[in-house]
């Protein structure tokens, strides 16, 4: 059972890779534009989100953002609103989404990250290596997540569930990583992370 699962997720992830690979150079970003007009209600005007618990995708990297409506589509990850909407994507749909929101500007933080928590944030990230997968500036890469100017409540919501062993993950990496982190940690993290531009 346990060799099928792994299986069946090396095959998705190969088909990531295949599928998405190009996304900048094949992808459409008009196209895009009008297939993401659904998105606005919840992650706001070009991607720039008002809700806590809802995720940015302005200034995201265009296979990050294409590989997890892949994953949402296959049922990989699973959310009801971005279930549905994966569903009925064709990959050529999920590329220009993509780098329709990869080119929109993320707005500046709006939130004040108090020094201390800053300090504490930025030690923890080095700590557990944040900016080895996800770039020196937290901004991300490829497959890999911006983090910085996410939402906070957002950013602690993932880290919750990627300790709980909740939240996909691809490769188990972020899994690993959130094992020892505390509450304490988590929040630190998220504050930092979310004021960062």
């Amino acid at each position: 059972m346990r060799l099928a699962a792994v299986t069946n997720t090396a095959a998705v992830v190969f088909a990531a890779v295949f599928l998405l690979s190009p996304v900048a150079t094949a992808a459409d970003a008009a196209a895009g534009e009008q297939k993401a007009q659904v998105c606005v209600a919840c992650h706001g005007p070009q991607g720039n989100s008002a809700q806590p618990a809802v995720p940015s995708l302005a200034g995201q990297p265009a296979q990050f953002i294409a590989t997890q409506l892949l994953m949402f589509r296959e049922g990989r990850r699973k959310e009801a609103q971005m279930s549905a909407f994966a569903a009925g994507l064709s990959n050529a749909d999920l590329n220009n989404i993509a780098v329709y929101f990869a080119v929109q500007k993320l707005a500046a933080p709006t939130r004040v990250t108090e020094p201390a928590v800053a300090e504490a944030g930025a030690r923890l990230a080095k700590q557990y290596n944040c900016t080895q997968c996800h770039g020196a500036a937290l901004k991300g890469q490829q497959h890999i997540p911006r983090l910085a100017g996410q939402q906070a409540e957002y950013l602690k919501v993932q880290l919750r569930g990627f300790k709980a062993g909740a939240r996909f993950d691809m490769d188990g990496q972020m899994t690993s990583a959130a094992q020892a982190l505390s509450e304490a940690d988590i929040t630190a993290l998220a504050d930092y992370m979310a004021g960062l531009e």
